[in-house]
């Protein structure tokens, strides 16, 4: 099976901690150079110099933020001018939690330039590298919520289903350039945003966090939430040579907490 990424370029957002930085090291451990996006230059700094080099690689950083889509155009298409891309991880911190009839329509708007928008805009920047290259994974780390709307998470599962649909409609269109469109469904996986969920439901159950956190836990077959690095190995996998006649799917890595197929 082909798992080399040598030669290969994957630009991944999100990339200073959890899940995108899992991701981002398995990448590079697979041989690709790396370009990290996030808004933190320090924590850039911090986590190209944790990036597996194996002195032919070359790793480089772009500070954006998502809150800015119109900025981030313009950044990330100067950046990327000169440079080739084959793989994208799409991979934004998620809403904050609350029951959707309470949500406020900016956190919607907010929601959905922050994720889709700004997904649309990273696609728009590296389609044609990708084209070019005759080579191309897109894959959009989202949420399980496509499948199973999640409790106290309205916001978060009404865009997360936008995102589902673009990048099913992106994988019809661009499969014949050999370029694949996936998403990847992270179920609770110990990250911050995890522990800002839990911190949030146990001030609104008057539960501990320890009682939260086991029931999320309990929730799966597993009986214990995901490490970054499980969900970090579905998305390298979906990026390697292997995956090249996997398209337009959801992947759930949540232990089987979902309860459909």
């Amino acid at each position: 099976m082909n798992l080399d990424l040598a030669n290969k370029t994957a630009v991944v957002c999100g990339s200073t901690q959890g899940i995108g930085l899992a991701a981002a090291k398995e990448l590079a451990n697979m041989g690709a150079n790396l370009i990290l996006v996030a808004r933190n230059e320090d924590k850039l700094k911090a986590a190209c110099a944790e990036l597996f080099n194996n002195g032919s690689q070359a790793h480089h950083y772009l500070v954006a933020d998502f809150s800015r889509p119109e900025e981030l155009g313009a950044k990330v298409n100067s950046f990327l001018a000169d440079k080739p891309v084959e793989i994208l991880v799409n991979n934004t911190g998620g809403p904050a939690g609350g029951l959707i009839h309470e949500a406020k329509t900016s956190e919607f708007i907010d929601a959905f330039n922050q994720h889709l928008i700004c997904n649309h805009i990273m696609v728009q920047a590296v389609k044609d590298k990708m084209i070019a290259a005759g080579y191309g994974r897109i894959i959009n780390v989202i949420s399980t919520s496509v499948k199973q709307p999640l409790a106290n998470l309205g916001v978060s599962n009404t865009i997360r289903g936008a995102v589902a649909n673009w990048s099913k409609t992106l994988a019809n269109e661009l499969g014949q350039y050999n370029i694949t469109v996936n998403n990847v469904l992270p179920g609770a996986t110990e990250t911050t945003r995890l522990k800002s969920i839990i911190e949030t439901k146990a001030s609104k159950t008057g539960k501990s966090y320890t009682e939260i956190e086991s029931e999320m836990a309990n929730a799966s077959p597993m009986l214990r939430v995901a490490q970054p690095e499980e969900v970090a190995n579905a998305i390298a996998f979906l990026a390697s040579p292997a995956a090249s006649y996997i398209n337009g799917i959801n992947v759930p890595v949540d232990g089987g907490r979902t309860k459909s197929l």
